[in-house]
């Protein structure tokens, strides 16, 4: 973050500088410094004392503006008797007006406006000339020595007022938006949920109750038709713990985790038991992945066995290799004869995976190779 108090004390200190400079600069030059002796001393010092006086803080800026405004009517003051005289602080009190009118709270920021439009008054008038003795020239100094600077310093405040206002609006305008997106997409994952929950787990739990009972109900042995319900069991079990897993997370359940590639031995010993020859092969040293990508690799590998359980047969090749750049996932499976040449519920699968792999930058190949169906995934990973 940067450092704003000290970059507004650098400024301050630099505006000082130049307004020291300019004013005793001028009066160097233009002042009677050979001709009044010690009160144009007097006046020189205090113009750099009252200038250097406008690097102080903030809140003095009120003492400020009285310090210029005394200053510039006691000059014509202490120089009368010299022709053409010049006071000692000509920017300085240009200055002043502006850091009261702009750093003081209204009453006093409009009793150091008084001030400042005495002191200018009382200089013009006291210094004598055409100036003094045409009113109009008189209001158009003060005005142009006193006024203008410090209603630019008021307006200066205001505008960073409403500005500040504006920021402020926006920003809490956003936070309603947000909060409005947050509380619908909540009333949505609620919706889902319990959409999951009475709908789906209710029919998958029915689904493996009878399939129970079915399998209770044959006579002991090892039959096929024992294994198949077994299966269907054992994947009702496994749907229902993902179910449930969704649902802990469209609750916004932080704790809940998905599954990853540590359960792919899981997942394949399911498929195995439902009586298709699977086997996994892992090459390479695995390697911590994020998140997103090992649920990702999970997911793709699930849904092409799924896909090799209804369309395909075996035996099926699970290979996961773990490169220095990628991780790369292949799963081949044989193909019935009898398999249907185009199958809607397949090509929604396969766009689910194009759409993951595209997610995460990789790449996808799938398609028949002779007698097997093969799909290979490509994942980019930083090289360690």
């Amino acid at each position: 973050m940067p450092d704003i108090r000290g970059s507004l004390r650098r400024q301050s200190l630099l505006v000082a500088l130049v307004c020291v400079v300019c004013d005793a600069a001028l009066f160097a030059l233009r002042g009677p410094l050979g001709e009044a002796g010690w009160r144009a001393w007097a006046v020189l010092l205090g113009g750099i004392a009252v200038n250097v006086a406008l690097a102080g803080a903030a809140r003095h800026s009120g003492w400020v503006a009285l310090a210029h405004a005394v200053l510039f009517a006691a000059s014509p003051l202490l120089l009368c008797t010299c022709v053409g005289y010049v006071v000692g602080n000509n920017s300085g009190i240009l200055i002043a007006g502006y850091r009261a009118g702009a750093w003081l709270r209204p009453k006093p920021a409009v009793l150091a406006l008084l001030a400042l439009l005495l002191g200018v008054t009382a200089g013009c008038i006291e210094g004598g000339g055409r100036t003094a003795s045409d009113w109009r020239l008189t209001a158009i100094s003060v005005s142009v020595s006193a006024l203008l600077p410090w209603l630019v310093g008021r307006y200066t405040t205001a505008r960073r007022a409403y500005i500040a206002d504006l920021e402020r609006a926006a920003d809490e305008r956003r936070q309603h938006e947000e909060e409005a997106v947050r509380r619908a997409v909540l009333e949505e994952r609620t919706t889902i949920a319990r959409d999951l929950h009475d709908v789906i787990s209710h029919h998958v739990s029915a689904i493996g109750v009878h399939a129970g009972a079915a399998r209770l109900g044959l006579p002991e042995g090892d039959s096929p038709v024992r294994k198949s319900l077994g299966a269907v069991e054992s994947a009702s079990r496994s749907a229902m713990a993902d179910l449930r897993r969704l649902l802990d997370l469209l609750h916004a359940d932080t704790n809940a985790g998905q599954p990853g590639l540590d359960n792919l031995d899981e997942l394949v010993e399911t498929v195995r038991s439902a009586g298709l020859p699977t086997r996994l092969t892992l090459r390479g040293e695995p390697r911590e992945l994020p998140g997103s990508l090992d649920v990702a690799l999970y997911r793709i590998a699930q849904e092409a066995l799924t896909n090799a359980l209804r369309h395909g047969e075996g035996p099926v090749e699970v290979e996961l290799n773990h490169g220095r750049t990628e991780v790369v996932l292949t799963v081949t499976n044989g193909l019935r004869p009898d398999r249907p040449r185009r199958n809607e519920h397949a090509h929604r699968g396969l766009a689910g995976i194009r759409q993951r792999v595209t997610l995460f930058g990789g790449q996808v190949s799938y398609g028949e190779n002779g007698e097997h169906w093969q799909l290979r995934t490509t994942f980019p990973v930083e090289s360690t």
